[in-house]
């Protein structure tokens, strides 16, 4: 008994194991992802800000965020979630830029007030409000959301066919 209960044990420990290094594994290429993301939504923002958008935050904060998004998007589909069950290219792009869309309302969230509500104008201000406590907020959420609805372990079952009653 006392063997079968060590052999259990060993076996839960070894499953617990694999899982963290798979999660691991899905955290390391998640990040990696994101801090390319991040290098393209905090320089286009700046680049944006520094000449053609000078007086438009928000603006600047939204076009950055679509470049870096669609870079996500595909890197995520086909490299940090690969081995994950397809749930059909329409659906997951839909969902992503949803998520995305609402990580971004999060970061403008703290841009806004930062920079009209409390008046930290600066450049610095809009980087630190936008792109360290924004992005660090919506980063917590997509990662969330991506690995438990955009691109789930197992692909949901489909509905069975209903049955048709002939009158």
């Amino acid at each position: 008994m006392a063997q079968v209960v060590e052999l259990d044990a060993r076996a839960a420990s070894t499953g617990v194991g694999a899982a963290a290094r798979r999660l691991g594994s899905e955290v390391a290429k998640f990040g990696t992802v994101g801090a390319m993301a991040f290098v393209i939504d905090v320089g286009l923002f700046n680049i944006l800000r520094a000449t053609v958008l000078p007086d438009s935050p928000l603006t600047a904060k939204g076009i950055s965020v679509i470049a870096a998004t669609t870079f996500a998007f595909l890197a995520n589909r086909h490299w940090t979630y690969r081995d994950r069950a397809r749930t059909g290219y329409r659906r997951e792009t839909v969902l992503f830029f949803a998520t995305n869309g609402a990580a971004l309302l999060i970061s403008w969230a703290c841009l806004f007030t930062s920079h009209y509500l409390l008046g930290l104008d600066s450049q610095l201000a809009d980087n630190i409000s936008g792109n360290i406590i924004g992005v660090g907020l919506g980063t917590l959420f997509r990662f969330w959301v991506y690995r438990t609805w955009v691109f789930p372990e197992t692909a949901a079952p489909a509905e069975p066919a209903r049955a048709t009653h002939a009158a």
